[in-house]
């Protein structure tokens, strides 16, 4: 094909691919990924991005993302050039392999899209099985994807936004959590909180503005500590690099979302690496790390039951590293990672480094797991369980150990033990003691189920569990039954105001969930042509469910203040309140009714104000 003429900026972009590659590859395969180039730039010569862009643009961008970030080689960088080449040209993949070989025809193959006239389940859904049905035969194909969805991510503000709920629900569904289990933290990172700032876009600003004044007010704490730590390392010949790492919006949100408290009351928004250098003979990097970690001990407070040591024992996605909490200077505990310079390339690349057969071959069984218990339950909801969340292993009575997602509960354990088990399970007792099904497990728990012939099994138990299996069999046990034309989502709960986006299924009937809601995320990655934008306001006929936690210092007549604020200054009605005082501390639970989620907001600033009072919770979404 000939050559187009194209921007000198354009040209830049491309060449500062071929200066990456140039240092780790041959001079013939720098020639090949040079002529992809080109290839690809006559392939889609005249079509533009939506942003108004030659299209060419994004391919360049998806290669220095494969070159440069994830450090590939020439193949998987020839294939993010031609990566949308068939689908959006009339390139075919015969063609591709005539001119760059099966290899790289391999790699464009897997990531493009099928075109049918009857997808098996959504087009959202069949693409996301063919991209994962691809790492049978090489993990490259995944590492292309994702180079492609995080430029997407990165110039996502051209689209409408009900394409951008689309893209960010597929995202923060799908390939957050696949970059996630590949071990490449930075870009599991970098897409979630991208998803987040496009389907929550105040929430987003609201808490970087947040992170911005935290960062500051620590600054002049952190830059001590860390200046501390390097001369007592340095007194014993230990040279390290301090880095501290703040945590992102995302981040943030989701540890406020499980704790259930505010930003303020959120702990540990950074963290501090020490690094060093890989350790000389006979020392290894458990033998540095420990002795570190007993040099800084002997100077600062150790938080008790606080060290996690990740270098025995990685999580599932290849982490390591040593953490250990301690106290500042200014009285305030700081999170410690100490690592190796290996440890945090491996944290950065994953997948790419150091893995080996059995953790490859580990992967693959999670997804041939994932469709042999497929039936006819939602695909994306075993993505994100057997994907996102890391691994714990739970023990039965005879020492049976059973692999688990964390968050998983006694009623997941006991479908994973047997199906039969689970339908008649009536209680646990975790480490010996009588515990109900819907309890979470923790690593190393030891788990009894009792039984009894008169339990079956009900729908609030789709509540307690979160692996796909138990809610197939779940599911699949009970009736389905008929809902409202028109409703609210019962996991999120919003509130008229709120940030809102609507689903329509197949019978017509639209449910309204909160753009955070994690259902929503879901039902946008799987069928995004669902999506119903809708206005939900106020309307002062219509009150709405709401429920507080109310935590304060006891005082004579809070009580009364508290309902005075409700009741006569707001004009609410109550319906329940639940109040426990313990050592002059109050816990109140209330639940009344509002109008809007700005008339619910403002009720909880009004019984912020009240003296005394140092939080009030949000338990809508719990």
């Amino acid at each position: 094909m000939e050559r187009p003429v194209l921007q000198e900026e354009i040209l830049q972009s491309a060449e500062a691919v071929f200066e990456v590659m140039r240092q780790r590859v041959s001079a013939e395969d720098l020639q090949r990924i040079e002529d992809a180039f080109w290839f690809a730039a006559a392939a889609h010569d005249g079509q533009m991005r939506m942003s108004g862009q030659p299209y060419i643009v994004h391919p360049i961008a998806v290669a220095h993302i494969v070159a440069a970030e994830l450090e590939l080689d020439a193949n998987p960088v020839i294939a993010a050039f031609l990566h949308d080449v068939v689908e959006d040209t009339e390139v075919t993949i015969e063609d591709i392999r005539d001119h760059f070989g099966d290899d790289v025809a391999f790699l464009v193959d897997a990531v493009t899209k099928r075109k049918k006239e009857k997808y098996q389940y959504t087009k959202q859904v069949d693409n996301f099985r063919q991209i994962l049905d691809s790492v049978h035969y090489d993990i490259r194909a995944l590492l292309v994807k994702l180079s492609d969805r995080l430029n997407n991510m990165r110039t996502l503000d051209s689209m409408r936004a009900d394409k951008q709920m689309k893209i960010a629900g597929e995202t923060d569904f799908f390939y957050a959590p696949l970059a996630n289990r590949l071990g490449l933290y930075p870009v599991k990172s970098e897409l979630e909180n991208l998803s987040f700032r496009y389907r929550c876009p105040r929430e987003f600003a609201l808490l970087e503005e947040q992170l911005a004044k935290d960062k500051e007010r620590t600054a002049e704490s952190v830059r001590v500590f860390s200046e501390e730590i390097q001369r007592l390392l340095a007194e014993k010949g230990i040279s390290v690099k301090m880095e501290t790492r703040y945590r992102k919006p995302y981040s943030i949100w989701r540890n406020m979302k499980e704790q259930n408290v505010n930003f303020s009351h959120v702990d540990f928004k950074h963290y501090i690496r020490v690094i060093y250098e890989a350790p000389k003979e006979p020392w290894t990097e458990k033998d540095l790390s420990l002795y570190i970690y007993s040099i800084l001990s002997g100077h600062f407070q150790e938080r008790p039951g606080s060290i996690s040591n990740y270098i025995d024992h990685p999580k599932d996605n290849g982490y390591q590293g040593f953490h250990v909490k301690m106290l500042n200077r200014a009285g305030v505990w700081e999170e410690l990672h100490i690592s190796s310079e290996r440890m945090i390339r491996n944290a950065r690349l994953g997948c790419i480094v150091e893995r080996n057969e059995e953790w490859l071959e580990r992967f693959k069984g999670v997804l041939q797991d994932m469709a042999m218990h497929l039936g006819d339950l939602d695909f994306m909801e075993g993505v994100s369980s057997s994907l996102y969340n890391e691994d714990i292993i739970a023990y039965t009575p005879k020492g049976q150990g059973v692999i688990l997602p964390k968050g998983a509960t006694a009623l997941d354990f006991a479908y994973e033990i047997h199906t039969d088990i689970a339908e008649r399970a009536k209680y646990a007792r975790i480490n010996g003691i009588l515990s109900p099904l819907k309890t979470e497990l923790h690593r190393g728990d030891c788990v009894e189920i009792g039984v009894a012939d008169d339990v079956c099994p009900q729908k609030r138990w789709l509540e307690y569990v979160t692996t796909y299996k138990a809610k197939k069999h779940i599911a699949a046990y009970l009736k389905h039954k008929g809902e409202p034309l028109y409703s609210r989502c019962q996991h999120c709960r919003p509130l008229p105001g709120d940030e809102v986006i609507g689903f329509r299924d197949s019978k017509g009937h639209i449910t309204v969930h909160s753009r955070h809601c994690s259902e929503a995320v879901k039902l946008a990655s799987e069928n995004g042509d669902s999506i119903v934008e809708l206005d939900f306001l106020p309307d002062p006929q219509h009150l709405f469910p709401a429920m507080i936690r109310i935590i304060a210092i006891d005082r004579y007549h809070l009580l009364r203040d508290i309902i005075d604020c409700i009741v006569e200054r707001r004009k609410l009605s109550l319906s329940k309140l639940c109040t426990q005082t313990e050592d002059q501390i109050v816990n109140c639970d209330i639940h009344f009714y509002v109008h809007s989620a700005e008339e619910f907001r403002q009720t909880i600033s009004d019984i912020a104000s009240i003296p005394s009072v140092d939080e009030v919770k949000d338990l809508n979404a719990e």
